[in-house]
This record gives C-alpha cells, structure tokens and sequence, in this order.
C-alpha cells in the first residue's frame, strides 16, 4: 500500500519512475543505499476504484513484471500484517517470515489440495533477522482484510504468526525466478485480539509503517557488501 512505501521512499530518497508496465499500474522508485541499488515497487491504484491494488492477484503480477524487467538478485517483501495474540504477537511487533502460505485457497481435490495451501519455504535469514532482532514465523495469506471461521481454522494449520494479503502470492512469482525472497511484516492488528479489524488497522498502520521502515533501513544496511549465504 502506498501508506506503506511512502516513508520508505522519502527516507532512502528513491526517484520516481511512475508506471514501469503498462496496462498494469504498478509503480517503480529507484535510488541507492551505500552500495546497494535499491528499487521499491508498488501495485499501483486501481483505475476504477482509485484505491491501492491490493491482494493476491495484483501482487503476483507486479512481483513478476519487476523480476522479469529488472531482474534483482534478492527480493524483500516488506509491508505491514495482523498479528495473533495466541502466538505472542503484539502491534508494532515486526517479523521476519521462514514461510508463507494461503489460508483462502480450499480445493478439496487430490493433489489440488496441497496447491491449494501453495506452502512456500522463504529465504533462511537467520543472521540478519537476529541482528535486527526480528520475531520470527510464519506468514498466511488471503484476499480478505477480516477472516470467517474456516479461515482462521485453516490459519491456524499453517502455523501462523503474522496475516497479511500478499506474501504466499509474491513468493510463487519469486520461486518462478528462484529469486531468494525475504519477507518483513509490522504488526497493526491482532486477528484474534477482539476488535474489528478494519478499525485497528487504520489506527496502527502509521505507528506500523514507521516501525518497519525502521528496520528496513537496517536490513539494507546489514545486506550491503554480503553474499546471500552470509544474511
């Protein structure tokens, strides 16, 4: 979301591209980081709604249209997600995921069942995630804000610690790459915290947003003049 990229654009001073594929709206920033070239891309605004492309969907494609254009060596999801209150999770808290998977996508046929729940391995970080000191877990995936119950039964098969709407999707693009994928997560919400989801959302998504550029910039920093096997 753009309430997401913006303080990380002002604060790496990343220039505007605008939109890098047309018909698809999604956005690219570029500048650099010490020694790093760092480009963030967004999913851009939806044309008919005029609100963020947000989802499964519109991250699958930009995640795929900026590997294929530009072709990185290491990928970052970085964004904000529900947290749970049973696995310890408290707003603010920031994650640096080991695996991702669907939680909305039930296909009760052989073999269809397990793509389905599309389980994705992330890249191990464990360096760089304890040098961060960042929780660690497990990201589910859906295309709903709120969750019904078969959601949340299924969320709890896979282990989750952290909710968000786009990780499994943009780790299915990067596996097409096999690009190494590492994926950060703020907290703004407790699934299971009791309140309306859409409205604690609103009220932490800033608090949220600086936490994670926060430890992004630090992640960027750490990541600069290392192998991929050193993070």
């Amino acid at each position: 979301m753009n309430a997401e990229a913006r303080p990380l654009v002002k604060a790496l001073e990343l220039v505007e591209e605008g939109c890098f594929r047309p018909p698809a709206r999604c956005e690219s920033y570029v500048g650099r980081r010490g020694g790093l070239e760092v480009r963030l891309v967004t999913c851009g605004t939806c044309t008919t709604h005029g609100v963020d492309n947000c989802g499964t969907v519109p991250a699958a494609l930009t995640t795929f249209l900026a590997m294929e254009k530009y072709r990185p060596q290491l990928v970052l999801n970085v964004g904000t997600a529900g947290g749970f209150r049973q696995e310890g999770g408290c707003i603010g808290d920031v994650y640096l995921a080991h695996a991702t998977a669907h939680h909305d996508r039930r296909i009760p046929l052989p073999g269809f069942d397990k793509y389905g729940v599309g389980h994705h391995h992330l890249m191990d970080a464990n360096v760089l995630r304890k040098k961060l000191g960042l929780k660690p877990g497990v990201v589910t995936t859906g295309n709903s804000l709120d969750a019904v119950d078969v959601d949340l039964q299924l969320m709890k098969k896979n282990g989750a610690h952290v909710k968000d709407m786009e990780c499994a999707a943009i780790a299915w693009s990067a596996n097409l790459f096999r690009t190494p994928l590492i994926v950060i997560k703020a907290v703004t919400d407790l699934v299971d915290g009791g309140r309306p989801t859409h409205e604690e959302f609103l009220e932490n998504l800033h608090t949220a947003a600086d936490a994670l550029q926060t430890k992004v910039l630090e992640a960027l920093d750490f990541i600069e003049g290392k192998a991929i096997s050193e993070l």
